[in-house]
C-alpha cells in the first residue's frame, strides 16, 4: 500500500531537484510536452502575483542517485513544473516580453555558464529582483507518493485524468495500459515521429522528444513539420498534441494484426484496448503469433515506400497527389486503407513495387475512386475500398520471395539515429563525407583515420553507438556543400542531410564502390578484433531521398579495444587517446 506525504516545496527547491537529476518522467503513461506558449505564461503570471497553483504529484522512486539521494517520477504536474524549470532557464518570457534574471540565481548561473541554456542577449528587458525572489519563494504544493507499485501509480495517474478529462481518446486509452499491443503502438509512434527514448527519461530531455508546431517554437528537438504525418498532409501538426498519429497507427495495426478490419470508430479501439475485452483478448492472441518486431519492421518499409512513391520524379506531398482539391483536412482514414492495402500488396502478396511512377499515376485523385462517405468507416466498405486500390496498384508489382529482414536501417530508423545524436553525442559520430569542402573536391587523408579512431573510442563507452557518414551539424558546411554540389540538405532536428551520393559522384564512382571503399578502410586499419569483424559485418546504406546515408555501426563489445597499441574514448562529442595506467583501467571495469 503506498503512502501519501504532503511536502510543499518553494519553486527554487523543485528546481534544484531538477538540476541535480532528481526528477524523471515515464512515457508509458505521460504526454510530451504539449503547453502553448500562452499557457505557460499564464503559469509564470499566477506565480508572480501569488495566486493558487494546481498541486503537483511525485512518485518516490527506487532508484537513487550515485550519492544516495532519492529521485521522484513526475505523475501529475508535468506541464507546470517544465514551465517553472524553462521559465528561470530564459526558454520564454512574461506575457510583456521580461525574462528571468538569471544572474540572480546562482544554481541558474552555473547551468547557464555550462551550456546548459541560454541566456537573452543583453538589452532584453528582465523581470525585477523582487519579482525573482517572490518567483522562487513561491511555495507549491507538493505531494509525494513512496512505496507505490507500478499499478497503483497507473491507476492514480488514469483517475486524474478521467476526473478532469484532460487527455484526448488516444491518449486516455494508451494511459496506464502496459499490454503488448499498447507497447507496440507507443514505441512505433515514437520512431515514426522521431522522439523515440527509453521509457524513463529525465525531466530535463523532455525537450528532446516534444513538438514544436509551426506557430508556437518552443526550441523542442522535434519539427511538426519533418514528421512524417504532418509532411504529407496526413495529420495536422496539431492533432500531433493530441495523439493522432498513435490513434492511426493502432487502427491500422489492429486490422492488419487481427486479420479482419476494425471498424473506424471510437468505440471499436476503446475496446482494443479495454483490458478482458473479447475485442482485446483475440488481438494480444494474434500479436504474439504475428510478432511485433515483425509488424515493427513491415510498418517503417511500407513507409518507405510511400516516401519514394511521392519522391519519384517531382517530389510531392502524398496529400496533393491523392486529392484533385487543393485542402488542409486531414486523411487519416484514406492513408488507413491506403496503407492496409500496400501493405497486404507486399507482404501477404509477396511483391514489390517495379514502377513507383506508375504507382504514383494509379493513386492520383483517388478519393474519386474510392468510397469516403460516412459509411466508409464500416470494415464491410473498408475491405471494398483496400481491394480497389490493390487493383490500381497491381500493375505496377512484380513478384518477389517472401521478404526478410535484415536490419538494414530504414528512413525511420535514420531520422531517429540523427536526432538520438544530438542527446548521446558520447555515442555518435557525424562525418560530411570524404572530400574537402574546397572547389576541387580532393579527398581529405584525415578523416578516414579519425573515423578508425572514432569507432574504438564509441566501442570503449561499453555501449552501442554509429558513424553517420552524410550528415553535418554545422550550418556552414551544408551552405557550402549546396553550393558545391548543388542538392539541397535535407533537416532533421538540428542536423543536415548532405548525402554521401554526391561523393560518389564527384570520384566517379557507384554507390556500391563508395560503400566497399569504406569497408575496406575499415579491413585494413589496425582495429582490434572482435570489434573489426562486428563493425564490416554491421555497415549499412540507406538511399535516403536521394542523398545517401552510410551507417557504420559500432556494437556493443565485451572487450576493451585498441587501434594497433592505442586505447581511445569518447570526451562528449570528442575522441581521445587514453594514456596512463589508472585511466586505461577505468575504460576496462567498463567491461566486468
Amino acid at each position: 500500500m503506498a503512502d501519501l506525504d504532503s511536502q510543499p516545496k518553494p519553486i527554487q527547491s523543485l528546481y534544484s531537484w531538477y538540476s541535480e537529476g532528481k526528477l524523471f518522467v515515464n512515457r508509458r503513461y505521460q504526454r510530451k510536452l504539449v503547453w502553448t506558449l500562452t499557457e505557460k505564461q499564464r503559469l509564470i503570471e499566477s506565480v508572480l502575483r501569488r495566486y493558487p497553483v494546481p498541486a503537483l504529484l511525485l512518485a518516490e522512486r527506487e532508484e537513487k542517485l550515485e550519492n544516495g539521494d532519492k529521485t521522484y517520477e513526475v505523475i501529475d504536474g508535468l506541464q507546470r513544473l517544465h514551465a517553472l524549470v524553462s521559465f528561470i532557464e530564459c526558454s520564454f518570457g512574461t506575457p510583456d516580453g521580461r525574462y528571468f534574471d538569471v544572474s540572480l540565481h546562482p544554481t541558474a548561473a552555473a547551468r547557464e555558464s555550462e551550456g546548459k541554456f541560454t541566456r537573452p542577449a543583453e538589452g532584453v528587458d528582465l523581470i525585477s529582483s523582487t519579482e525573482v525572489t517572490t518567483f522562487l519563494d513561491y511555495v507549491m504544493a507538493v505531494s509525494v507518493m513512496s512505496g507505490a507499485s507500478e499499478a497503483e501509480i497507473d491507476d492514480v495517474f488514469g483517475r486524474i485524468n478521467t476526473y478532469g478529462h484532460r487527455l484526448s481518446d488516444q491518449e486516455r486509452r494508451q494511459a496506464g495500459v502496459r499490454n503488448n499491443f499498447s507497447r507496440l503502438v507507443r514505441e512505433l509512434a515514437c520512431e515514426v515521429r522521431g522522439d523515440s527514448s527509453t521509457d524513463i527519461l529525465g525531466l530535463e530531455n523532455m525537450p528532446s522528444i516534444s513538438i514544436d508546431l509551426p506557430m508556437t517554437k518552443h526550441g523542442y528537438q522535434v519539427a511538426a513539420e519533418e514528421i512524417f504525418w504532418v509532411e504529407h498532409g496526413i495529420l495536422r501538426s496539431t492533432d500531433l498534441r493530441d495523439s493522432m498519429d498513435e490513434q492511426c497507427i493502432a487502427d491500422i495495426a489492429g486490422s492488419i494484426i487481427g486479420g479482419s478490419y476494425l471498424e473506424r470508430s471510437k468505440n471499436a479501439l476503446d475496446q482494443v484496448y479495454e483490458e478482458g475485452t473479447s475485442a482485446n483478448i483475440r488481438l494480444e492472441r494474434a500479436l504474439k503469433v504475428y510478432g511485433e518486431d515483425r509488424f515493427t519492421e513491415e510498418f517503417k518499409q511500407c513507409i518507405d515506400e510511400i516516401r519514394k512513391v511521392c519522391t519519384v520524379g517531382q517530389p510531392s506531398k502524398l496529400r496533393n497527389i491523392l486529392f484533385k482539391k487543393s485542402s488542409t483536412n486531414a486523411f487519416g482514414a484514406i492513408f488507413a486503407v491506403l496503407f492496409i492495402a500496400l501493405h497486404e500488396s507486399l507482404f501477404k502478396g509477396s511483391k514489390k513495387i517495379a514502377d513507383y511512377a506508375g504507382v504514383r499515376a494509379s493513386l492520383s485523385n483517388i478519393d474519386d475512386r474510392i468510397d469516403t462517405s460516412r459509411g466508409s468507416t464500416s470494415p464491410e466498405q473498408r475491405s471494398k475500398n483496400v481491394k480497389v486500390i490493390k487493383g490500381l496498384i497491381a500493375d505496377h508489382l512484380v513478384d518477389v520471395e517472401p521478404r526478410q529482414f535484415d536490419g538494414s536501417h530504414s528512413t525511420v530508423d535514420l531520422d531517429n539515429l540523427i536526432r538520438h545524436s544530438a542527446v548521446e553525442r558520447p555515442d555518435f559520430e557525424l562525418k560530411q563525407g570524404i572530400l574537402k569542402l574546397t572547389a576541387e573536391k580532393r579527398i581529405d587523408l584525415e578523416v578516414i583515420p579519425k573515423v578508425i579512431r572514432t569507432i574504438c573510442a564509441i566501442a570503449n563507452n561499453g555501449r552501442p553507438g554509429q558513424v553517420l557518414i552524410g550528415v553535418t551539424d554545422k550550418p556552414a558546411d551544408a551552405s557550402r556543400i549546396e553550393a558545391l554540389y548543388g542538392i539541397t540538405p535535407r533537416p532533421v532536428g538540428d542536423r543536415q542531410i548532405v548525402g554521401y551520393l554526391r561523393e560518389a559522384e564527384a570520384l566517379g564512382e557507384d554507390q556500391e564502390r563508395y560503400f566497399q571503399r569504406w569497408a575496406e578502410e575499415i579491413k585494413n586499419s589496425d582495429l582490434s578484433e572482435p570489434l573489426k569483424s562486428d563493425v564490416l559485418s554491421a555497415i549499412d546504406s540507406n538511399d535516403y531521398y536521394g542523398l545517401g546515408i552510410l551507417v557504420i555501426s559500432v556494437p556493443q563489445q565485451s572487450d576493451m579495444s585498441y587501434v594497433g597499441d592505442r586505447v581511445y574514448c569518447r570526451e562528449g562529442s570528442s575522441t581521445v587517446e587514453v594514456s596512463g595506467a589508472r585511466h586505461i583501467a577505468s575504460i576496462a571495469r567498463r567491461f566486468g
